[in-house]
């Protein structure tokens, strides 16, 4: 199974660019970040391959910034194989990995002893948020509060 990985990587690399530019998201002029899916059944319907399904989740597990639960439900989706794990990790189950991983990382800020009462009352109201919310926190908003 390492092996079709690998292999399935490799092609991924080579293929990414003619792949993502020729999506409906970037002829709409969409600004979505290798990172980032801005995935809706519209962009994700039956317009995407099986295989261009599979190189975008290859693309979310070569990201060094993914945490653990994006590559626990990335794999469980590729293990699985069908279309519409695929899919469904693509419009629904990346967004809330991504944001579990930001609860912990939250939880990890809210853990330093040493941080100010705005970071930690910030952080507290962020951990209760929507996972957009988490995910400004932890870009931008732990940034400002800071200064």
């Amino acid at each position: 199974m390492r092996a079709t990985r690998a292999a399935l990587h490799v092609v991924a690399t080579a293929l990414a660019p003619a792949l993502l530019f020729s999506t409906p998201a970037f002829a709409a002029g969409s600004t979505a970040t290798s990172t980032t899916v801005t995935a809706t059944s519209e962009t994700l319907g039956d317009e995407l391959s099986e295989d261009e399904l599979r190189v975008a989740i290859l693309r979310i597990l070569a990201d060094e910034d993914s945490g653990r639960a994006v590559v626990r439900e990335a794999n469980e989706a590729l293990d699985d194989g069908t279309p519409e794990a695929l899919r469904n990790f693509l419009e629904t189950g990346y967004r809330l990995a991504r944001a579990e991983d930001d609860r912990v990382a939250v939880f990890r800020i809210l853990a330093n002893p040493a941080i100010s009462d705005a970071l930690r009352a910030a952080a507290e109201e962020a951990v209760d948020g929507a996972p957009e919310e988490l995910r400004h926190f932890l870009e931008v908003g732990q940034y400002e509060v800071d200064g």
